[in-house]
């Protein structure tokens, strides 16, 4: 069933990601399907001749690696992976200028961890870099940088790179191209869902994981992906990559697949950086009344409305705060270190004054540090 889309959505965009998976780049372990990847180079070629910029986000690394190196399963000790991800990557990037050489279109490699998006100074540099290779007219090819990512700076799967560089680069579209069809109501119709207006508990419960021995994430990593993109006002598509011309079919409004409906709203820049790019280091509690002052009217978190803290975080850290339910509504960059906290926990004006002496401002994240989930 065709996507429903906004007459807007037929124009052509300024801006789109495609995220393409292991599963749609091979045709087995290690086997590159290079007659599809020609075919998504095409239609790429083609967007580009209509003014549409086109950043690629492409997996398959690791399981070009363990084709090479004759493995059957995904490794799962992190410096095999590794290993992996270091002799499959050159194929990769090869095959990628092979596919776009008879369009004359030059292609750019990018490895990223998620530090490179995480700390503020490497975020604004990957940013620009990608703005100056998109004005030389290449393709930007970004992969996660596997050979270096450890558990702790890794994105987790694809997925959510390219929603994270979709909402980076200010892209209008994202589109996840893999096997899925798109999102399959398994549970009702089994039909494809064309359109989803809001990511509710029943469009999650909707998704399944994957059971590819080179690839990661499965429909739960897409969900997750579109539930991050649309909230940075970015529509998201996911479609199967085997369709023919599937790119202008799915912008235009006539493409097989799911559409997740965007977010009317865009943050400000360095709010948007602090909602999606960050991995806090802890929690601010607050009380009850500390909610509905800083979800309704905007106002810094002060120490009065702190009943406590979890993790170890320092001054400047990006924390969450959590209601006195537990659930996260909000990030920020915290004024006080978790060690702070106790002693400043429900402490008015001159509490705080008393303990910290040298303190001009009693906030403990500044409301301009501060963002909504």
């Amino acid at each position: 069933m065709p996507s429903t889309l906004s007459p807007a959505a037929a124009s052509h965009p300024k801006r789109v990601v495609v995220k393409l998976g292991t599963g749609v780049l091979t045709s087995g372990l290690g086997e590159l399907n290079t007659a599809r990847i020609a075919a998504v180079c095409a239609d790429i070629a083609a967007l580009r001749a209509r003014g549409t910029e086109v950043i690629v986000v492409s997996s398959g690394a690791v399981g070009l690696g363990m084709g090479r190196l004759g493995l059957a399963k995904r490794p799962k000790v992190i410096s095999q992976k590794q290993a992996c991800a270091a002799i499959g990557q050159s194929l990769l990037m090869q095959t990628w200028q092979a596919a776009f050489n008879p369009h004359g279109i030059t292609v750019a490699q990018v490895l990223l961890t998620h530090d490179d998006l995480r700390l503020r100074s490497r975020y604004l540099g990957v940013r620009e870099t990608l703005r100056q290779l998109i004005r030389y007219g290449t393709i930007p090819v970004i992969n996660e940088n596997d050979t270096v990512s450890a558990a702790e700076i890794k994105f987790g799967d694809n997925d959510t790179l390219s929603a994270l560089v979709a909402s980076l680069t200010g892209a209008e579209y994202l589109v996840i191209l893999s096997t899925a069809p798109g999102l399959v109501d398994l549970r009702g119709t089994r039909q494809i869902v064309p359109v989803v207006e809001r990511i509710t508990p029943e469009i999650e419960a909707m998704a399944g994981g994957t059971t590819s021995e080179t690839a990661t994430g499965g429909m739960i990593s897409k969900i997750s992906a579109a539930k991050l993109a649309t909230k940075s006002g970015c529509g998201v598509f996911i479609a199967s990559g085997a369709e023919p011309e599937i790119l202008a079919r799915l912008l235009g409004g006539r493409g097989p697949g799911t559409f997740f409906v965007p977010s009317g709203l865009r943050l400000e820049a360095k709010k948007h950086w602090l909602a999606y790019f960050q991995r806090p280091a802890g929690t601010i509690h607050v009380n009850e009344h500390a909610v509905p002052v800083l979800r309704e009217q905007g106002r810094s978190l002060l120490a009065v409305g702190v009943t406590g803290a979890t993790g170890e975080f320092a001054p400047g850290d990006i924390v969450n705060l959590a209601g006195p339910d537990g659930a996260v509504f909000a990030r920020g960059k915290a004024a006080f270190g978790s060690e702070d906290i106790p002693a400043i926990a429900g402490k008015k004006t001159d509490g705080v004054a008393a303990l910290h002496p040298n303190r001009k401002r009693l906030e403990v994240i500044h409301r301009n540090d501060l963002v909504l989930l």
